[in-house]
């Protein structure tokens, strides 16, 4: 039960594009640093334009960032690839005994909290930018 390996994924594709502004940043060669199939690439490169975060034109190769990386958040990432549905990112397990009290109550106590945990991730990804993350990656 984690968050999808696309949010990761997408913070790759986008960090290694603003690397490689010069050159032509086509699927397969994102797919060789990511160590992942194209296609998987080409389905998180059209969710990041969707989301007017990547530039990409029908029928030719490369993609290139819509924004400057600081204008970036990793929030808009992380909705952008749909990591986790609002207020999914904690489940209750289902059918709990009803003729036990703490069954019967369980959810609704821990439900506010984990509503809580998932807002104080979300303000945490939305105070970091994509810049952010590019400045820890060493340059060779």
């Amino acid at each position: 039960m984690n968050i999808s390996t696309r949010f990761a994924v997408a913070i790759h594709i986008l960090t290694l594009i603003d690397s490689n502004k010069e050159g032509k940043s086509t699927s397969e060669w994102i797919a060789g640093s990511v160590n992942t199939n194209p296609v998987v690439i080409r389905r998180l490169t059209g969710m990041l334009h969707k989301a007017g975060l990547v530039e990409v034109r029908p029928g030719v190769a490369g993609a290139k960032l819509a924004r400057s990386p600081g204008e970036i958040t990793l929030l808009q990432i992380y909705r952008a690839v749909n990591a986790v549905e609002a207020d999914t990112l904690f489940s209750v397990h289902e059918h709990p005994n009803p003729s036990c009290p703490v069954g019967k109550n369980i959810a609704g106590a821990i439900v506010p909290v984990f509503s809580l945990a998932q807002q104080a991730l979300e303000n945490v990804l939305q105070g970091v930018t994509l810049e952010q993350i590019v400045n820890q990656i060493p340059v060779s």
